[in-house]
Formats: C-alpha cells, sequence, structure tokens
C-alpha cells in the first residue's frame, strides 16, 4: 500500500525544462529608468499609428500588411490600457 515515489524527485523532459525557464523569464520583474517608465504609454501609441499610417503607403495586398494592422491594433490597446491604468482616480 505505501509507494515510495513521493521521495523522489521528479525528472523534468528537455522540453519540459525549457518552458518551466521560459515561465521563470516572462516572470521575472524588470527595472525601468523612470523617464522610460513615463513615456511608455506614449512610446506604445506612437508605435501604433506609424505603424497604421505605414499601411496607407503599401500600394498592393502584400503579405506584410496584416501583421501591420496586427501590431498597430496591438500597440494602440496597449498604449490606451497603460495610460488608462496609470491616469485612473
Amino acid at each position: 500500500m505505501f509507494s515510495n515515489t513521493a521521495g523522489k524527485p521528479g525528472t523534468l523532459s528537455e522540453a519540459q525544462q525549457v518552458a518551466h525557464n521560459a515561465g521563470k523569464l516572462i516572470s521575472h520583474k524588470i527595472w525601468l529608468p523612470k523617464l522610460l517608465y513615463a513615456a511608455l504609454p506614449y512610446f506604445y501609441l506612437f508605435s501604433g499609428v506609424a505603424a497604421l499610417l505605414a499601411t496607407l503607403y503599401i500600394s498592393n495586398w502584400y503579405w506584410v500588411l496584416p501583421h501591420y494592422l496586427l501590431f498597430a491594433g496591438a500597440c494602440l490597446h496597449m498604449g490606451i490600457l497603460v495610460y488608462r491604468r496609470r491616469h485612473r482616480r
């Protein structure tokens, strides 16, 4: 009835080890200078508007156009989200 498997440490496969290390990297806190931290929402907004305007200069339907639009939407969304969170009352 008793098992001795609880005393043995589990070994992870190589793919599981990479995923475990990537999870640590994503949740790792970083420090940004105050000037860069304050400019972050404006950088997101500027990047989104620049990518949106860049799509106007693409004359044909190239493979890059959806990527520009997706990047523009993500940057604008993140810029507005960060700005609203910082200026909550």
